[in-house]
């Protein structure tokens, strides 16, 4: 019974680590996954704390648990049989092609990313590449119902739109942004659906896959999630506030009961002194194509040499980045005066306009026009029409030292990327471009602008 049993080296190796398997399975990863969801409880306990808007159990969810809570929804096992019976394939294959929808949109939000890792590297960003400034605070924002789902909609005007408002809004909610194709790269995929943000196939005409579609942002309304949508449907491509684009909206107030929770949208305008992306989308405009061609190694390059230039002490960065915030829109008041989803988003786009911030660049931009013949007519443009949009309500966000700074702060990045030239005149070949910034200024009579 106690006698001595000889193994070969290589089956010893194989027992000892079969029982190192069986102990750390049994014994060890239970412990260690108890104390780290014991830390993550803690921490997401302090973390809702600190926001106006806690994070709620929808989006906490394991992703494994809401790509089944969703596959098998009975809206979207209906919408797989009638598409397999449209299609004519069997119903396993209709349900599968579902299911891939499902884990395609569901994302897998990560506190510890998000708030860890994602609003820091937004800040950081930011402020590196412009000077942040807020233009508008609507009071009515401070009396939204605590128990109201909150979905900010923006006009789309740069990829930064993003990571500016992630940072904007970091104290008070975690946004569930909805991204396009751009984003289903790996490895940044990963760390975007990680940050709570849902995929969407644009220009998908697929009935099935816009039912499931629906039927997240439907679930994720009805759990009082935090999102972000863009109305316009995707990045303006002559510098203004476009139509709504219904899809969304539409899939909100189908799925929204008079019992249920009150939806609120509360409108956001941004604003950039300089847009990153403004070549490539004025680019896109001459081609009446949205397909954006892809140059990492460009973007690579000139990314290491404004970082050069940045750290050097040789750029302050690309000018003021701003966002104001418009008064909230209840879809329940909306809906009992008669509106639509049309007037939603008529509405919508509207009160975005109304807040988007005037800045230095797209002012001057404006009041540049044709040209102008000397500075002095120039600064008597930038008066004029400042004053106007005063007049008008127009939400400014220009320098408090006078006209004088703020034409400065507006031309001089416009004569050093060649846009206008010393004379102060349009270079031709960049009428686009200047076309482009003048565009996101509200319209005014510039008829009566006195000359100099």
């Amino acid at each position: 019974m106690f006698g001595t049993v000889a193994v070969p080296v290589w089956l010893l190796v194989l027992i000892l680590g079969f029982a190192a398997i069986s102990f750390a399975t049994h014994f060890l990863f239970p412990s260690v996954r108890w104390f780290f969801r014991r830390r993550a409880e803690k921490a997401l306990s302090q973390l809702n704390a600190r926001l106006d808007r806690k994070i709620d159990l929808f989006k906490l969810a394991r992703r494994a648990d809401m790509v089944a809570r969703l596959a098998y929804d009975q809206k979207v096992v209906e919408a797989a049989m009638a598409h397999a019976a449209e299609t004519g394939v069997p119903g396993e294959v209709a349900f599968e092609e579902a299911r891939r929808y499902a884990r395609e949109i569901v994302p897998g939000f990560s506190a510890t990313v998000y708030f860890g890792f994602g609003t820091r590297a937004a800040k950081w960003l930011s402020r590196l590449l412009f000077r942040v400034r807020v233009g508008k605070v609507d009071q009515a924002l401070q009396t939204i119902d605590p128990k109201a789902t909150v979905i900010f909609v923006m006009n789309h005007r740069s990829n930064m739109d993003y990571v500016l408002v992630t940072w904007l809004v970091s104290d008070r909610s975690a946004i569930s942004y909805a991204v396009g194709e751009w984003a289903r790269v790996w490895p940044l995929s990963a760390l975007i659906r990680s940050m709570g943000a849902y995929f969407i196939r644009r220009g998908s005409r697929n009935a099935l896959y816009r039912r499931v579609l629906a039927r997240y942002v439907q679930m994720a309304t009805e759990e009082g999630t935090t999102q972000a949508i863009f109305p316009e449907g995707g990045l303006s491509l002559d510098g203004r506030v476009g139509p709504a684009k219904l899809g969304l909206l539409s899939y909100i107030v189908e799925g929204w009961e008079p019992g249920d929770r009150d939806v609120v949208f509360v409108p956001v305008g941004l604003a950039y002194d300089r847009v990153l992306e403004d070549r490539v989308l004025i680019e896109a405009a001459r081609s009446e194509t949205r397909r954006f061609r892809n140059r990492p190694l460009w973007v690579a390059w000139h990314a290491i040499g404004f970082l050069w230039a940045r750290f050097r002490g040789r750029t302050k960065g690309f000018g003021t980045a701003a966002a104001g915030f418009g008064a909230p829109v209840s879809l329940r008041e909306h809906l009992a005066g008669g509106g639509t989803v049309d007037t939603l988003g008529e509405r919508l786009m509207s009160s975005i306009a109304s807040v988007v911030p005037v800045l230095p660049v797209p002012l001057v931009a404006k009041a540049l026009g044709e040209g102008a013949a000397s500075r002095d007519e120039l600064l008597a443009r930038v008066e004029a029409l400042t004053r106007r949009l005063q007049a008008a309500g127009a939400v400014l966000r220009l320098p408090p030292q006078g006209p004088a700074v703020v034409l400065e702060e507006g031309l001089q990045p416009l004569i050093r990327r060649g846009v206008v030239d010393a004379a102060l005149q349009p270079v031709a070949s960049e009428r686009a471009l200047l076309a482009f910034y003048a565009a996101s200024v509200p319209e005014t009579d510039l008829a009566a602008t006195p000359q100099t």
